[in-house]
């Protein structure tokens, strides 16, 4: 019994340890949402007139009221979100209006969708890798990974979502402005 006492207290040291680098895991969350967040912003904003129509379209669109100003903050919210999570600055604050963003965009667009963001397998998918082979060039196609049908679900919003709520809750790390602005403002508080 002592040794395995030894040993899960040599186990636990190596893993304080690790602790040196704990920063690595909130700047990969940021890091990881950047792209995503940055391309989603910059393309509505590219075309925020037909963003609004989308958000506003009750026939082929979302139906959300209010069309420019929601297409406007969302936009906005993407795409400053991008650049404040790769600084690491406000992480925490704009957190909150990132993760209403994907909730709303996971409840409009996606639910209806189910789970899965890629489809596995299905028949469309199957018909689909048919007609390439037959009409397409499949091998160029497919020469750096498989054909897929994106199905859309609220996978990738979910995930995302909580992606944003780890940050929010535990912060963006040490490698971020928001660290520094921290230590700076602890050093002059008693």
């Amino acid at each position: 019994m002592k040794n395995l006492m030894s040993l899960a207290c040599k186990a636990q040291s190596l893993l304080n340890k690790t602790r040196a680098l704990d920063f690595l895991g909130p700047l990969a969350l940021r890091l990881y949402l950047v792209p995503v967040f940055w391309m989603a912003g910059t393309k509505k904003l590219a075309d925020i007139e037909s963003t609004a129509a989308w958000f506003g379209n009750p026939d082929w669109g979302l139906g959300l009221p209010f069309p420019e100003l929601m297409a406007w903050m969302a936009s906005l919210t993407e795409a400053g979100g991008a650049i404040l999570l790769l600084i690491g600055f406000g992480v925490r604050w704009v957190s909150i209006p990132l993760m209403v963003t994907m909730i709303v965009a996971a409840v409009t667009v996606h639910l209806q969708n189910g789970w899965l963001a890629i489809a596995e397998s299905s028949e469309q998918l199957d018909t689909a890798r048919e007609i390439l082979q037959q009409h397409g060039n499949y091998d160029w196609l497919t020469e750096n990974g498989s054909f897929v049908i994106l199905n859309n679900g609220i996978e990738f919003a979910a995930t995302y979502t909580i992606m944003l709520l780890v940050l929010f809750f535990s912060g963006p790390g040490k490698a971020s402005v928001d660290y520094f602005i921290s230590k700076k403002f602890a050093q002059c508080n008693p």
